[in-house]
């Protein structure tokens, strides 16, 4: 059987493609930003408006279960990642409960139904940064590592302007990249963004990373407001 045909990156048809990926980065992007940087009231209408649009997307130019990372080849293998967070979360329970910020839940039910939306949430941010951005961006990016930072950088611009987590979501997004490019595997990362979304909420003071509040949301944050203490926004989020 002969080799299937190399298109030419300059072609017609190849450069339509990466018009295409283009249009498509900057759309998701603007829409998730417009979330971000509304007011809470634009937010509830906004925040299905871009949930939509993104959707309709995926919908659209779909790549694949394979392409983006949910299937089963290579889970067994990149599970590893998943034990690393839980060590990395231990540490950092162990160091917030030595300077006193660790506030856990009062018990294991209130931890589950505080997080679980959370944890929801967190397997979404990981099927756009990988699943959405970084498959197109390598598409658009020959050099799989500059990809993986140009999407990293893209992560992190979202969690602006916290001056705790746009570094924090830089490292992690870049790191989860690489591992993606590696296992082509999702689920891995979606729990081990969970476990360490999860610990930095319960083990950092909110007066520091704003209750993992961005955009408009951190600059607003007030620590006397009853739903401003102990419990991570979920965001976009069409609520509160």
């Amino acid at each position: 059987m002969a080799d299937a045909p190399v298109l030419n990156p300059t072609s017609p048809a190849t450069r339509h493609g990466r018009v295409r990926d283009l249009a498509e980065i900057l759309i998701a992007y603007a829409l998730i930003m417009m979330v971000i940087w509304m007011p809470r009231a634009a937010q509830r209408i906004l925040w299905w408006v871009a949930a939509a649009g993104v959707l309709a997307i995926i919908c659209i130019s779909f790549d694949g279960w394979n392409a983006v990372g949910m299937r089963r080849a290579n889970l067994l293998r990149s599970l590893w990642i998943v034990g690393a967070a839980l060590a990395l979360s231990a540490v950092g329970i162990i160091v917030a409960g030595q300077l006193g910020t660790l506030h856990m839940p009062p018990s294991v039910f209130a931890f589950f139904s505080t997080y679980i939306a959370y944890a929801v949430w967190s397997g979404v941010q990981q099927f756009l940064l990988q699943g959405f951005f970084l498959v197109r961006f390598s598409r658009l990016i020959p050099r799989p590592g500059l990809a993986a930072l140009v999407t990293a950088v893209l992560f992190s611009s979202a969690h602006l302007p916290s001056p705790f987590l746009a570094p924090i979501t830089l490292i992690w997004g870049f790191v989860a990249c690489l591992l993606f490019l590696r296992y082509r595997n999702l689920y891995p990362l979606a729990l081990a963004h969970a476990i360490l979304g999860i610990t930095i909420a319960i083990s950092v003071p909110g007066t520091l990373d704003h209750n993992m509040r961005v955009g408009l949301g951190y600059l607003t944050y007030n620590p006397h407001h009853p739903h401003h203490r102990h419990l991570p926004v979920v965001q976009p989020s069409p609520k509160e």
